[in-house]
């Protein structure tokens, strides 16, 4: 049984920060590697972040890096993705997603999903 649940969106002015949480249930959390995902109206899911299994390897869109930064508490069972200066661009539905390998930057590598939090930012 692996159970994810998203926590932490909202509305905020451009400019502003969020963070967004993925509680994962289950005793092997810390063999997986995790990513997030987001996906707006009339868009395809695209990648955000990903980490990997032991937090030492981290991969980012090219749109979100030097603003968004993923992590993990692996004592917690839950990996972060803290948002700063966020754009009206990255409004979405967010996802945590899990692996049981690579820290992969594709949706369909992933194995467990999350039912989403939305992130609204307005301009």
């Amino acid at each position: 049984q692996v159970l994810l649940v998203e926590s932490g969106g909202g509305l905020v002015q451009a400019g502003g920060s969020l963070r967004l949480s993925c509680a994962v249930s289950g005793r092997t959390f810390s063999s997986y590697a995790m990513g997030w995902f987001r996906q707006a109206p009339g868009k395809e899911r695209e990648f955000v972040a990903s980490i990997s299994w032991n937090g030492v390897g981290t991969r980012y869109a090219d749109s979100v890096k030097g603003r968004f930064t993923i992590s993990r508490d692996n004592a917690k069972n839950t990996v972060y993705l803290q948002m700063n200066s966020l754009k009206p661009e990255d409004t979405a539905v967010y996802y945590c997603a899990g692996s049981g390998s690579y820290y992969y930057v594709t949706s369909k590598s992933y194995d467990y999903w999350g039912q989403g939090t939305q992130v609204t930012i307005s301009s």
